[in-house]
C-alpha cells in the first residue's frame, strides 16, 4: 500500500483551482506531473553543476558526467537492463521508435519482408514503420484486436510468419487500457526470425518492467510520462543488435575519430548520441526513476488496480456512457477512454475542466484504432499515483453534472 495523501504533498502542481474548482488532474496518460524531487533535481544541477559532459576536465564537467552517467545506470536498473551500453537517451519514445525504424530497419529490412504492429498502436508505433515499409518495399501488416478489445492472439500468428522482420506492439494501450502479452508476442517473433520492439510509454511508469525477462530486442519510453521532465526518454537495445546499427544523428559526442573524408564511431552507448545532451533532463529522469522504486512500481501499480476496480464499474452502470476497452476491471489499467451518447468528446472535455477535472479528448494519436472501434475521437481519464477514490468520485459526479447539463440546460 502507498500513502497517497503523503505523496500528494509531493506534487505542489496538484494544488490549485482551476475555473474555481479543486484541480483533479487525470490527463497522466499525456504526461504526468513532476515531484519535488525531480524539480530539485533538475534545479540544482542547473544551479551548480551545468557544464558539458564527456568533455571537460574541470570540476563542473566531471560533475556532470558523473551525474549524467549516474541516471544512465539508474534507467538500466528501472527496466533491468543487462548493462548501461544498452541504454540510450533519447528525446523520448517517439526518438527511440524512429531510431530502431530508420538504422535497424535500413539494415534488416528488404523488398518483400513483413512488419507486423496491431491497430492499438500510437501514431508513434505506426508511422515509422509506414515509412520504413513504404522506403524499401516491405508489408506493414496488422494484428487484430478482439470485441472485448484485446489484442488477438490467433491473429497474431496469422500475421507473423517468415517473412517478417520486425514486430512493434505497445505494451500496454493507450486508448484500450490493455495490458498486451509482449512476452508471448516475442517469443512468437523470435520463432520466425523476427525482432520484438516494445513500446513501454505507458507501461514503464505504471508496473515493474524486466526488458530481459521480457526478451525485448528494443523497448523504448519516455521520461515525462514517469514523473521525469519532458524531452527526454531512454531506448533499450540488445548489446549485438546496436553494435550492427549505424547512428543516425551526427556530429560531435558521438564521434571517436574525424578524418577529412570519414570518422568511426565512439563505443555503446555513446555513438548513438550525437551533439549536447539533454543533460539536466537525464539527471532528473534518474531523479524520476529512484522517486518511483523507492514507492515501489508493484505498489504503484496496485494503487491503480485498486481504483481502476472503484471507478470502472460506476462509469459503466452511467446509462449512455461506453468504456472502450476491457469491461472487467482486472484487465484495465488506469487509462480510460468514454464517450457520452449525443455528445463530442471535446464538449465532454470542455465541461468537466469547468468542474476542475482535466481529461483528454480527441484521437489520442491513435486514429487508425478510432477508425477501427467506428468512432471519430473518444474523452479519456487516466489514473497516476497521485490521484484518490475522491478523484474518481470527481470524475463520475462531473459526468453526471455534463449530462444534465446538455439535457437539460442547467447544472
Amino acid at each position: 500500500m502507498i500513502d497517497v495523501e503523503k505523496i500528494r504533498q509531493e506534487f505542489p502542481i496538484l494544488f490549485q483551482e482551476v475555473n474555481d474548482e479543486p484541480l483533479v488532474y487525470l490527463d497522466n496518460a499525456a504526461t504526468t506531473q513532476k515531484p519535488k524531487a525531480v524539480l530539485n533535481k533538475l534545479t540544482y544541477y542547473y544551479e551548480h553543476d551545468n557544464a558539458n559532459v564527456h568533455r571537460g576536465v574541470h570540476t563542473l564537467a566531471e560533475r556532470a558526467t558523473k551525474e549524467y552517467e549516474a541516471a544512465r545506470e539508474k534507467l538500466r536498473k528501472l527496466i533491468n537492463a543487462g548493462e548501461t551500453a544498452e541504454v540510450l537517451f533519447t528525446r523520448g519514445t517517439t526518438t527511440g521508435l524512429n531510431w530502431i525504424a530508420k538504422s535497424y530497419g535500413d539494415l534488416a529490412v528488404n523488398a518483400g519482408d513483413e512488419i507486423v504492429i496491431s491497430y492499438m498502436e500510437h501514431h508513434s508505433n505506426i508511422i515509422p514503420w509506414q515509412q520504413l515499409a513504404a522506403c524499401k518495399g516491405a508489408t506493414l501488416k496488422y494484428i487484430d484486436i478482439t470485441p472485448e478489445g484485446y489484442l488477438d492472439m490467433a491473429s497474431a500468428k496469422e500475421q507473423i510468419t517468415d517473412k517478417t522482420k520486425i514486430v512493434s506492439i505497445a505494451h500496454v494501450s493507450n486508448v484500450l487500457g490493455v495490458i498486451n502479452p509482449v512476452k508471448e508476442l516475442a517469443v512468437l517473433a523470435h520463432e520466425h526470425g523476427a525482432v520484438m520492439v516494445i513500446d513501454g510509454a505507458q507501461s514503464v511508469p505504471h508496473m515493474a518492467v524486466d526488458v530481459q525477462e521480457l526478451d525485448a530486442d528494443f523497448f523504448a519510453f519516455s521520461g515525462h510520462k514517469m514523473c521525469g521532465p519532458t524531452g527526454i526518454g531512454v531506448l533499450y537495445g540488445k548489446r549485438a543488435l546496436l553494435e550492427k546499427m549505424e547512428p543516425v544523428e551526427f556530429g560531435g559526442e558521438m564521434i571517436d575519430f574525424v578524418n577529412l573524408y570519414d570518422s568511426t564511431w565512439k563505443e555503446l552507448p555513446w555513438k548513438f548520441e550525437a551533439g549536447t545532451p539533454n543533460i539536466g533532463g537525464a539527471i532528473a529522469l534518474g531523479a524520476a526513476a529512484d522517486y518511483l522504486q523507492e514507492i515501489g512500481l508493484d505498489n504503484i501499480h496496485q494503487h491503480e488496480a485498486d481504483i481502476v476496480s472503484y471507478v470502472l464499474p460506476k462509469l459503466l452502470a452511467i446509462d449512455g456512457l461506453t468504456v472502450y476497452g476491457p469491461q472487467d476491471p482486472k484487465d484495465h489499467t488506469g487509462v480510460i477512454a468514454f464517450n457520452l451518447d449525443g455528445l463530442h468528446p471535446h464538449d465532454v472535455a470542455t465541461a468537466l475542466d469547468m468542474e476542475g477535472v482535466a481529461v483528454r479528448a480527441g484521437h489520442h494519436c491513435a486514429q487508425p484504432l478510432l477508425k477501427y472501434l467506428k468512432v471519430p475521437a473518444a474523452a479519456r481519464a487516466s489514473f497516476y499515483l497521485y490521484n484518490t477514490k475522491a478523484d474518481a468520485d470527481r470524475l463520475i459526479e462531473a459526468i453526471m453534472a455534463t449530462k444534465e447539463f446538455f439535457q437539460h440546460g442547467a447544472i
